[in-house]
């Protein structure tokens, strides 16, 4: 049998996902690598005078064919976590690593880089190409390429390291949801809880044979509880048990800790940072971003955490009088902070995500996202037949233009399972790029974790959810959308990591957006729109306790930055002390000292976020002036065309800053965030 990775792209345009197994995996990879670094010598031997496509083009053609093996089993590691695909991965990844370090710290090819960015030719190519060569440069500097030999070799063993350490703290984190969970043999202490949560949860006890139900830390599962059942010591059991996931506290304390692998990963950061002759490690992950130093960055977020502080504190004692007000509780704990702020929303603005549900059954939400994305840029989405996928559930989707051409594919994974990573993402599948066998249409996946569907009915989304899908859906479009023809800065690659988020955080806006609603919330059994009046709520709840959920935001990012830019060898890292201290200065809720947020943060210790965290509030800046850009607009169409024209189809053949400003006419202004989030008057609605 054929190995289904090694298929010609021709005969297989997408991963054949219904024949790819773990045992296919390594012997797929040893075949391209050994094939790439053939043809690599051969390449590099004949570059006399390197050109774009004697050079670039070829380059280009070794990555794709590599991509094409690397991606599926990168992919069904996340989506499928067995521990036949851990073994395939964990033996794979050194391999890979290996050669990533290979080609950014050649000296042959730096040089023939170097060459063509000295050619005269250079000044001629188009600002994609010469983006290209440039970031080329920068990376093969940020590699250690001008390092001596001991030196390299050392960069070399720290990359590999972190990148098994890294992927170790996820596997943790995996196993540490995957390893608790709570019989309840007692409905009654469920009272409060929804009834799909209560099905869910006798499903999953049935799966594993047991009477009652079954409680575990999937954040759908953890949610349900930690949000509406009465019990408040339920609440407590199951807080606890999720804030001490994959540590040296709670009821797994040392079972899947995390706490060893923080420091080594730290530690190794610190290092590699050093070497290529930064202060710190906060220092080098701004290389490649926006802003320009660590002292920029943490100026913006104490800027935003002092204007939205007193305003989390006012929601938290209104919340803490609410609570004594209606159970007489006194000592008010972070297990009550979800309970409590959910049934004032319902008194106060007469709002329940619960009560929303019925609204958001998750194909009308797609029809309305579909829908959305046609009016703003002229793009059909439609089912995408004969696509092989990875689990029953997955969903295979096409986009194309105005004129009915193709212009990619995503699938779409949004359903909570075991063995399946936590949270929500995009990634891709294959990259645009035109070569001369011609053009290759992106392709990405969107995975979700929202509550699978109960018999007879489809998916309820709560609004949370449907701004997660939005979200995600808007990385795909920034993916997918690209016009740009060559592969490292087409679609996400290239883009700056403190402007990925724009795109993302844009489409949410358009679900508070009276009109999209309208169009798109209805009753998943009569067909009823969602009342005006309950619109009007829904847009009142995105002010919501925003300080709150501001200052929350903000305590990560600046945890993360100073944890990477405080870092001393000397005395290694004490993290829970740094995350206590980042709360005295930004914080107004406390949580207890078994807390550790720390150990299950796999944005910054197993993701690509590290010293970058605070890029979801840099990125929100620029996502709330360009939906401002809308706004002022009256949402005119040549709005939507414009923004699609820059931001989404250049994708990282130009700088992040020069593109919005290209969009926007002038550099992003913070008071379209702050008129948002509600931390400033919104003058327009008052008038």
């Amino acid at each position: 049998m054929q190995n289904p990775l090694l298929l010609d792209p021709a005969a297989a345009p997408l991963p054949p996902f219904d024949r790819i197994r773990p045992e296919f995996a390594e012997a797929a990879l040893d075949e391209v690598l050994a094939a790439n670094r053939s043809a690599l010598e051969t390449l590099l031997a004949a570059q006399q005078t390197p050109t774009w496509e004697g050079l670039v083009e070829p380059l280009e053609d070794l990555g794709d064919r590599l991509q094409r093996v690397w991606g599926p089993v990168s992919h069904l590691f996340s989506v499928n976590s067995t521990a036949e695909w851990r073994k395939t991965y964990n033996a794979c990844l050194p391999k890979i690593t290996a050669y990533s370090i290979e080609l950014s710290q050649s000296e042959p090819l730096f040089r023939a880089y170097q060459a063509l960015a000295d050619s005269p030719a250079f000044a001629s190519y188009t600002p994609a190409r010469r983006k290209v060569v440039t970031d080329a440069l920068r990376d093969f500097r940020l590699s250690g390429i001008g390092l001596p030999p001991e030196q390299k070799e050392r960069y070399k063993a720290l990359s590999l390291r972190l990148s098994e350490l890294q992927t170790k703290f996820e596997e943790h984190l995996m196993d540490a949801i995957q390893a608790w969970s709570l019989p309840i043999d007692d409905e009654s202490r469920l009272a409060g809880m929804t009834e799909a949560a209560r099905h869910a949860a006798r499903e999953k006890a049935q799966v594993k044979n047991l009477e009652g139900w079954l409680l575990t830390l999937d954040f759908p599962s953890y949610d349900a509880v930690i949000t509406y059942a009465d019990d408040r010591e339920l609440r407590r059991e199951i807080y606890t048990a999720y804030a001490t996931r994959a540590s040296d506290q709670g009821p797994q304390a040392g079972r899947f800790d995390n706490g060893p692998l923080m420091e080594q990963i730290l530690a190794a950061r610190f290092e590699l940072a050093r070497l290529l002759g930064f202060d710190n490690y906060a220092e080098l992950s701004l290389a490649t971003k926006m802003a320009e130093s660590p002292a920029q960055v943490d100026k913006f977020i104490t800027d935003l955490a002092q204007r939205a502080r007193p305003r989390a504190q006012a929601e938290l004692d209104a919340l803490r009088q609410f609570a004594r007000q209606r159970d007489g509780l006194d000592d008010f704990q972070p297990w009550d902070a979800p309970y409590y702020a959910e049934k004032l929303k319902t008194e106060t603005l007469g709002l329940s995500e619960e009560a929303l549900r019925p609204y958001f059954p998750l194909p009308g939400v797609l029809d309305g996202l579909f829908a959305l994305v046609q009016r703003l840029y002229g793009i059909r989405v439609a089912r995408a037949e004969g696509i092989s996928t990875w689990h029953a559930d997955v969903s295979t989707w096409q986009l194309t233009d105005a004129a009915g051409d193709p212009v990619g594919v995503f699938y779409l994974d949004p359903y909570a399972r075991d063995d399946k990573r936590s949270g929500a993402w995009m990634d891709e599948c294959l990259g645009r790029r035109r070569s001369p066998a011609g053009l290759q249409r992106p392709s990405a996946y969107l995975v979700c974790n929202f509550t699978p569907p109960r018999p007879g009915q489809p998916a309820l989304l709560t609004h949370d959810e449907a701004l997660t899908l939005f979200h995600e859906f808007g990385h795909g479009l920034h993916h997918l959308l690209t016009r740009v023809d060559e592969a490292s800065v087409s679609g996400i690659r290239g883009v700056a990591w403190d402007a990925v988020e724009l795109p993302s955080q844009f489409m949410e806006n358009w679900c508070y957006d009276p009109a999209t609603l309208r169009g798109f919330a209805r009753h998943w059994q009569t067909g009823e729109a969602l009342p005006d009046e309950q619109i009007d709520k829904l847009r009142a709840s995105r002010h919501f306790q925003t300080g709150l959920a501001t200052v929350r935001q903000l305590e990560f990012a600046l945890f993360d930055l100073r944890l990477h830019r405080d870092y001393d060898p000397a005395r290694g890292a004490d993290v829970a002390a740094a995350i206590d201290a980042v709360r005295d200065e930004v914080a107004v809720i406390k949580p207890p000292a078994f807390n550790r947020m720390p150990w299950s943060f796999s944005h910054i210790f197993a993701g690509g976020y590290a010293a970058g965290y605070y890029s979801y509030k840099w990125a929100e800046v620029l996502s709330a002036d360009a939906f401002a850009a809308f706004e002022e607009s009256g949402f005119a169409p040549e709005t939507g065309a414009r923004f699609r024209d820059t931001v989404l189809a250049q994708g990282g053949s130009r700088e992040a800053m020069e593109l919005f400003v290209e969009f926007r006419g002038r550099k992003p202004s913070v008071e379209a965030l702050l008129r948002h989030s509600g931390l400033v008057e919104d003058t327009a609605a008052a008038a």
